[in-house]
């Protein structure tokens, strides 16, 4: 079999490339939930009571484990990249597989603490409360799906040999996006649920 690597450049000059073009788009992101992180923190300046009533409705329970999940997502995808770099292209075929279905517990999870907001009135309106987490929520959620679909497509990828241990930038790529979904939610989860 050819060498997966053979039309490519340097494949660390690849990886830094690609590298770059991925911190830049993560830079976009950053300032669009920087954007809703700022909303967030001048309304709850602005209306204290309500935002420190209204976080006490949110399940604590289901936002930890989803945390868990979320944490044990982020373990999968750094083995499953150790493993390309070792060569190990099924090994990270399975990391990345878990990570996808990980990826899914969440959703369940989160669609769970939806349908039971709903179920007591809870909806994106309700105050500006509610309307900043189903925006801030939703809008993470649509980014697991994304990162979901990307590490599919990796796998996939790895599955037809793209992959070995001298050339893995797009499994790289893919892991970099799925910590940044991950931290993303690091940081949702204390302004929603824990302070309020």
């Amino acid at each position: 079999m050819s060498d997966p690597s053979a039309g490519h450049t340097d494949p660390r000059v690849a990886f830094e490339a690609a590298k770059l073009g991925l911190w830049t788009f993560l830079a976009t992101e950053v300032l669009l939930f920087g954007a809703l992180f700022t909303a967030y923190t001048i309304f709850r300046v602005k209306y204290p009571d309500l935002f420190q009533s209204e976080h006490l409705k949110l399940n604590r329970v289901l936002g930890t484990l989803n945390t868990v999940v979320l944490i044990t997502s982020s373990l999968t995808v750094a083995l499953g990249v150790d493993a390309i770099r070792r060569g190990k292209a099924r090994l990270l075929e399975r990391y990345f597989g878990v990570t996808v279905l990980l990826g899914a517990v969440f959703l369940c999870v989160k669609y769970i603490e939806w349908t039971e907001e709903f179920h007591h009135g809870l909806y994106p309106g309700t105050n500006i409360f509610f309307s900043l987490y189903f925006m801030m929520t939703g809008l993470h959620g649509i980014h697991v799906i994304l990162g979901m679909g990307v590490l599919t497509y990796v796998i996939l990828l790895s599955r037809r040999g793209r992959f070995s241990g001298s050339y893995r930038t797009p499994v790289e790529i893919a892991g970099l996006y799925w910590h940044f979904v991950d931290l993303v939610w690091i940081y949702l989860l204390p302004l929603l649920y824990l302070i309020g």
